[in-house]
């Protein structure tokens, strides 16, 4: 995060608002589980299974292997780190998040998880560096790891305010989450209407950045 340039950190940050915001959804939707965050959905899969609960257990793990589907199917879209490598992935989730959101007009809320996780997976290809993840946008427990390292470099004389780029990004997911939360509860899923639309909206911003 640190690396980024200033508007490559608005995208993240960004992005990461969009992930919590899709994230509530599926998680007020399916009473728990989560469409980005896998270690939590590996934990949830894991007691299901010690508790018997076989059906939960297997819905769960079909969305681990959706998402690393999508994970898969992002790095493909995304091919070489070249000028409009970003805005190929932002078009993409920006689909998928809209056939999302017809899906669950019409009643397929199993096909709109489904997409919805697609999604979230692809999303974490935008900033891909040598071919791996360089900047986690729909988890965070590596970015609070970061943060903490930093403030004890802070501690032992190091740059003091190095820790607020990670503590901005857990930000966003946590604002934009509550705002997929607050609209879930007028609208349901179809509050994935805008999310599909701000997506779209940052592929073209990145598009036309980059061909400047």
């Amino acid at each position: 995060m640190r690396t980024l340039s200033g508007s490559d950190r608005w995208l993240a940050l960004l992005l990461a608002g969009l992930a919590g915001y899709v994230d509530s959804l599926g998680f007020l939707h399916m009473g728990g589980v989560f469409v980005s965050f896998m270690s939590g959905n590996t934990t949830r899969m894991a007691v299901n299974l010690a508790e018997g609960r076989w059906d939960a257990a297997i819905g769960v793990a079909a969305i681990l292997i959706l998402f690393v589907m999508g994970t898969m199917i992002g790095a493909l879209i995304a091919g070489r780190q070249g000028p409009r490598s970003r805005s190929r992935v932002l078009a993409l989730e920006a689909a998928l998040l809209a056939g999302a959101a017809a899906a669950a007009g019409v009643g397929a809320a199993p096909m709109a998880i489904g997409l919805m996780v697609l999604a979230m997976a692809a999303e974490n290809s935008v900033f891909l560096r040598d071919g791996e993840v360089g900047v986690s946008l729909t988890y965070m427990t590596g970015t609070l790891v970061k943060a903490g390292h930093a403030l004890a470099a802070a501690l032992r004389g190091g740059e003091p305010l190095a820790f607020r780029p990670y503590l901005a990004l857990w930000a966003g997911l946590g604002g934009g989450a509550v705002l997929g939360a607050l609209v879930y509860n007028g609208v349901g899923l179809i509050a994935l209407w805008p999310a599909a639309g701000f997506a779209l909206m940052l592929s073209l911003a990145t598009r036309i950045s980059r061909a400047g």
